[in-house]
């Protein structure tokens, strides 16, 4: 072997040892990477009977204090707005859930964590897979949370069709209606009010009328 010759398999030698020291470094980062995220805390779903989900926030807040896993579950959320309600003329507030039958829970989803909010008293499941639970959108459980902070007015009022009402506000103020049907979920009716001797249709708010 001449030393030319020697020389090039020694540089060959070296730009196949620096390249594996690439890819291991490579290789390596990646490592740490996906580790990273694996240990990345995120927004899980967590379903419950019906009615539970404040039982089960208590529950697992214990749960978390006793078996020391405030490293790995950090925050625990029922959705729910205030709404304020009319009834009969007195105003009242009261807390309504978003999303009954649903807690949200921020936590580095390993093993353990799984066991301790999964065997809570309350909790039936993960939203996702039952091997895999799916970490919820950052925007979506953003957007859920504001709702949370916001304030809605709901006017109930114990009314049916046949009912007689006054109309308090709008064009047909002062006019006596005959209620044809009523629609609870929207806090909207349809009634019939004679005008000129003829009966007309019109759709009215709770908030336009009073009972009689």
């Amino acid at each position: 072997m001449t030393k030319e010759e020697k020389s090039m398999k020694e540089q060959l030698n070296e730009d196949i040892q620096a390249e594996q020291a690439e890819a291991a470094a490579e290789e390596q980062a990646g490592e740490e990477a996906r580790k990273a995220k694996k240990n990345q805390k995120r927004w899980y779903i967590v379903h419950t009977y019906s009615g539970y989900e404040n039982k089960v926030k208590v529950n697992l807040e214990k749960r978390i204090e006793y078996m020391n896993m405030g490293e790995k579950i950090f925050r625990i959320e029922v959705p729910q707005k205030t709404v304020t309600q009319i009834r009969g003329g007195k105003k009242q507030e009261r807390e309504e859930k978003i999303f009954p039958g649903y807690v949200l829970v921020e936590m580095i989803m390993d093993e353990d964590s799984w066991y301790v909010v999964r065997h809570t008293s309350g909790v039936t499941k993960f939203v996702g897979s039952a091997k895999r639970p799916i970490p919820a959108k950052d925007s979506e459980i953003k957007k859920i949370i504001n709702r949370s902070t916001s304030t809605t007015q709901k006017i109930e009022l114990d009314v049916k069709a046949g009912d007689k009402v006054r109309i308090t506000s709008g064009p047909f103020a002062d006019f006596v209606a005959d209620i044809i049907e009523v629609y609870p979920d929207k806090s909207k009716l349809r009634a019939n009010v004679s005008i000129f001797g003829r009966e007309t249709p019109v759709e009215l708010e709770y908030k336009q009328i009073n009972k009689l």
